[in-house]
């Protein structure tokens, strides 16, 4: 799950901190119920988890995932263990019952706005 390239690789050595980064669309007709979901048990959920939110970006205009968000931890180790463990995999298939083309991938930390 959690994607392997040199930076993450470099981050994981010098235990910097790694962010998460997530796309998504949200499915037609299920916005109110995805929103409530995600304000009540996603963003919370992610926390006890260990991930700490960044950001939140929702796009209006273009051909580009509808949601990017991202979450931080100190180092990869604490963000492999957060995905890992059932609590996630419970709010990942959740997620998925109001969201498609779904994208996770795990990346260095530099600060600022990431892709």
């Amino acid at each position: 799950m959690v994607a392997c390239q040199s930076s993450v690789l470099y981050a994981e050595r010098v235990g910097m901190a790694v962010k998460l980064l997530m796309t998504w669309d949200i499915v037609e007709g299920r916005e109110q119920e995805y929103f409530e979901f995600v304000i009540r048990e996603f963003v919370p959920g992610m926390q006890r988890l260990g991930i700490k939110p960044t950001e939140a970006w929702y796009t209006t205009y273009g051909r580009r995932p509808q949601i990017l968000t991202g979450g931080m931890t100190d180092n990869l180790q604490v963000m492999q263990k957060a995905l890992s463990t059932d609590d996630w995999q419970h709010l990942h298939d959740k997620l998925l019952e109001f969201v498609t083309n779904f994208d996770l991938k795990v990346i260095r930390a530099t600060g600022g706005f990431q892709l």
